[in-house]
């Protein structure tokens, strides 16, 4: 009565290698099935999300609580919208986040909703850094 090998390998945590990843650039994986969205953000995009009065968002949440303490650089989400779960595309939208294009909802370089009918920012999936360099998902 185990679970199939499959079964336990989609579960399963996955290591990401920041390295490559360019100042600027998105990168996608998988984690459960699910696109994981991993953004090596420049340093403007880090003061334009932190100069965001939050408390005034749909959904309040500070870009330090987005971030793992000491890597601000790095945001880690789940690339769903969290309207009707549909994947939003990166580098787009008036915030240079995310933009939804199938309802309009818009989301800033901390993954917060700032515009459309999401009711949530972006879900951040379990992750610890390992190294400066290295990070595991789930």
């Amino acid at each position: 009565m185990n679970p199939d090998a499959s079964t336990i390998a989609a579960a399963a945590p996955i290591e990401v290698d920041l390295v490559p990843i360019a100042e600027g650039q998105i990168i996608q994986v998988f984690w459960r099935g699910k696109p994981v969205f991993v953004r090596h953000r420049t340093t403007s995009e880090i003061k334009a999300a932190r100069a965001v009065d939050w408390r005034a968002l749909p959904d309040p949440q500070s870009d330090a609580e987005r971030v793992k303490d000491g890597h601000d650089q790095w945001l880690v989400v789940i690339g769903i919208c969290t309207h009707l779960g549909c994947i939003p595309l990166g580098h787009q939208g008036q915030y240079d986040g995310w933009f939804c294009p199938c309802h309009g909802s818009v989301y800033d370089t901390s993954g917060r909703v700032r515009r459309g009918p999401a009711p949530a920012n972006l879900y951040l999936p379990p992750y610890a850094f390992l190294s400066d360099s290295k990070i595991r998902i789930g």
